[in-house]
């Protein structure tokens, strides 16, 4: 964004004028500004004279009476470049373009599209195909709907590639209250990640809910991300696209492809963005976070008055990888001493209803129980509605015991229904002024802890100067070319990654070769333009000094060139067969041009596929992110010595990851991708068995390496 386009920006999202320029979508979004208590000029904009009723109204551009901060644009779609184009020779600041009819059609839109966008210049434009722009600081409303919402100091903003959405959440019953709703539309000019650098700063803003279907700069929203994360301001992000037909979806409805789902997952997970998958959780989530603050990790206390609610927990908690620690014996100790003979100490803790509304009692409970140290607490109450309020006052009563025992032990703390809708608006709001976050629904609770902790986790390695992650992109030019298996070992061999040994040769010297290796061997045909060798026959494994090896090389350089259509050159490697298996990674390398360098380990070997076993992990990385990432693979059961099997060597493993990445990042200029498959792992060390690199100039590389 340059300069001029953020100081247009600042006038969109700060109007003294508002312009509406169109016909009824306009005239009834001019109005909902005039009654919502904007304090600036509104002008309307129609060939019509009186279009707009009682507010000053004008037919042409040029008869404004000066160039006006904002603009809400509704004018048929072939009209739209032209107006834009005299609003920028007027000198305006920003618009929304709430007309349709661009990018998301395909080819028939994107022509006009690009005429928007030149004629923009630097204007802060949102859209096209936007529903608008509510800011609910100063009331100034560039929106064509009802929304019902009011002004706030501060809040939450939302911002969101779905103007539908925006609406939904608008209206929701779970007490949140946004400082500002910005539709982003198709991102022709300006995106999601724009509205979040500009507002990151914003002290009105207490986090950020997001809509996401594909982001445009992911360096400058990790950057506004961790500029909010050291104010303590939490992003909570929906992303779509996970599907196949979500991704599909995507494309023809915003006219923008919905970036690939698992590095999305990694920089959010990277840089501390709470993920949710529906538009309750975000409202959960957002709810925890900027009411109670965020868990510095997993580990929960939970209380009820059911049974029933703790088997409900213990399941959710589960799904969402959260941690009942249950209490010390001193702590039980302590607890039987208050609680009734029926109930049963533990982490979820049913007190059960004979101490239902005991304040004083309760208090010592979830004191004594709150005492050991846990990351966020959780009580469940489902509130009676206001016209049955006879046992009000014993829930009332049990919150408050919860809420000072929770503040003694500053922790985040929440209470959730077990049913979304028993929680009514009066007791939402209580809770919300003694800074107690409510949440509704057991699962959508536990899964917003999970979620907001992912926050709370990396607010905490910042303040420890852990990780400042922005991805650093490295466009590649050149045409791809893979490096043959030999050159791509050498490659590894330069940069400390171990290979089995081997030699190049010729069949003829083959044989010979294979002796002072030591049988048995591998012995493969070396092709540039034949990178996967199974598929065409030219590996032979386990072959032993009783085997034929000049026979067997002639045979594979014959069917390399059936495969090639010409013939293969004489180049046979001969490498020592790797032992002590332990267990086979994939260990791959992508250049992607918008998340930069992406390391995915996987369970390796023929089978990856099938297993979908992986973890994906952003470069530069520290060893305690690959740790991470192998701790989450099913294979790490093999890793950890499976059934009394031989341990792998993780430290040196992770070391071997490292060296990979160190690589990766100084090939960045000209590496494409990289497969090391399988990448073997024993008792004492990893070894590179196949290596498949493709680079994007091979000059680039020492001339020894080519």
């Amino acid at each position: 964004m340059t300069p001029a386009r953020r100081a247009n920006l600042r006038r969109l999202l700060a109007p003294r004028h508002i312009v509406f320029a169109g016909g009824d979508s306009a005239v009834f979004a001019a109005g909902q500004c005039a009654a919502g208590d904007f304090k600036g000029e509104i002008w309307g904009l129609n060939p019509q004279p009186g279009r707009f009723g009682a507010i000053p109204s004008y037919t042409s551009v040029a008869e404004l009476p000066e160039a006006p901060d904002a603009v809400f644009l509704a004018v048929p779609r072939q009209g739209v470049p032209s107006v834009i184009k005299e609003l920028r020779e007027k000198g305006a600041g920003g618009i929304v373009c709430y007309s349709a009819g661009f990018g998301e059609l395909g080819d028939d839109g994107v022509h006009l599209e690009q005429e928007l966008i030149d004629a923009c210049g630097d204007m802060a434009l949102a859209g096209p195909n936007v529903f608008g722009l509510l800011n609910y600081i100063t009331g100034a409303h560039l929106w064509p709907f009802s929304h019902g919402g009011t002004l706030v100091e501060q809040g939450p903003a939302l911002i969101s590639q779905s103007g539908m959405l925006s609406g939904y959440l608008l209206t929701n019953r779970r007490s949140v209250r946004f400082s500002y709703v910005i539709g982003a539309g198709n991102q022709s000019v300006l995106g999601v990640e724009d509205y979040l650098d500009y507002l990151a700063d914003d002290p009105s803003v207490t986090g950020f809910g997001l809509y996401i279907e594909t982001l445009r700069d992911i360096p400058q929203f990790a950057a506004a991300v961790g500029r909010a994360l050291d104010r303590g301001v939490p992003v909570v992000a929906l992303k779509a696209g996970q599907s196949d037909l979500a991704a599909q979806t995507a494309l023809t409805h915003t006219g923008s492809l919905a970036g690939q789902d698992t590095f999305y997952q990694a920089l959010f997970d990277r840089i501390g963005v709470a993920r949710v998958s529906t538009p309750s959780l975000m409202l959960e989530t957002l709810q925890l976070l900027t009411t109670a603050g965020s868990p510095k990790g997993k580990r929960l206390a939970a209380f009820t008055c059911s049974g029933g609610d703790v088997a409900m927990l213990a399941d959710c908690a589960d799904r969402e990888g959260l941690i009942f620690d249950p209490p010390d014996e001193a702590t039980q100790r302590t607890l039987r001493q208050w609680l009734p003979e029926i109930a049963t100490v533990g982490n979820p803790l049913d007190y059960t209803t004979p101490l239902w509304g005991h304040e004083k009692t309760l208090e010592k409970v979830f004191a004594t129980a709150l005492a050991p140290g846990y990351d966020a607490a959780l009580l469940v109450q489902d509130y009676p509605p206001p016209e049955l309020g006879e046992d009000r006052p014993y829930y009332q009563a049990d919150a408050r015991a919860f809420m000072r025992a929770t503040a003694k032990a500053s922790i985040p703390a929440a209470i959730c229904s077990g049913l979304p809708e028993n929680l009514d608006i009066e007791t939402q709001q209580t809770l919300i002024g003694q800074g107690v976050a409510p949440l509704q629904g057991i699962g959508e609770a536990t899964a917003a802890i999970r979620a907001a902790a992912v926050f709370g986790e990396a607010q905490h390695k910042r303040k420890q100067g852990g990780d400042h992650f922005i991805p650093s992109c490295h466009p590649v030019e050149g045409k791809p070319q893979f490096l043959d298996e030999w050159q791509g070992k050498q490659l590894l061999l330069a940069h400390e990654i171990a290979v089995p040994p081997g030699r190049l040769c010729t069949s003829h010297d083959a044989a010979e070769a294979a002796r002072q290796i030591g049988f048995p061997v591998a012995l493969k045909l070396v092709n540039p333009e034949l990178p996967h060798k199974s598929d065409h026959g030219i590996v032979r494994l386990g072959l032993c000094d009783s085997d034929d090896i000049g026979a067997i090389s002639q045979e594979v350089i014959s069917l390399g060139s059936q495969a090639l259509g010409h013939p293969a050159d004489d180049r046979i490697l001969i490498e020592q067969m790797a032992d002590g298996l332990i267990a086979e990674l994939l260990v791959g390398i992508q250049n992607d041009r918008h998340f930069g360098l992406v390391m995915t380990i996987a369970g390796g070997g023929t089978l990856v596929e099938l297993m979908a076993d992986s973890a994906t992990v952003l470069l530069p990385a520290e060893p305690r992110d690959f740790a991470n990432a192998l701790s989450t693979l099913k294979v790490m059961k093999l890793l950890s010595g499976y059934r009394g099997r031989a341990q792998a060597d993780l430290d040196e493993l992770v070391q071997t990851l490292m060296k990979i990445g160190a690589m990766a990042l100084a090939l960045a200029d000209t590496l494409i991708d990289m497969d090391i498959n399988p990448l073997w792992v024993t008792e004492h060390g990893s070894i590179a068995v196949d290596a498949l690199i493709r680079l994007g100039n091979i000059d680039a590389l020492p001339a020894h390496l080519r």
